[in-house]
């Protein structure tokens, strides 16, 4: 996560939209941050990012116990949040 976001906010926003344990979503982002850290930029620094791959790639960590709707709301949660604070957006 980018130092610009503040992760307890985060969390208490993520949790308060997707009504899941604040350490279970630290364990679904820090495992995002490990598959986007993998992931390969294109020639313009950009990094394309599957949001099913991610969710597909998080729910199958032994230490993830949510189900993939789950993942996924939570995941989509982030994205808005990082996008309203300008830090975040989609690659046309």
């Amino acid at each position: 996560m980018s130092d610009k976001v503040n992760e307890q906010e985060l969390l208490e926003v993520l949790s308060a939209q997707t009504k899941v344990d604040p350490k279970l979503i630290k364990l679904v982002l820090q495992h995002e941050q490990n598959f986007i850290n993998k992931a390969k930029a294109n020639s313009k620094g950009e990094v394309d990012i599957d949001n099913d791959d991610l969710v597909d790639y998080v729910t199958a960590q032994r230490d993830v116990k949510l189900d993939e709707l789950t993942v996924e709301n939570i995941l989509d949660a982030e994205m808005d949040y990082l996008m309203d604070k300008g830090l975040a957006g989609y690659i046309d």
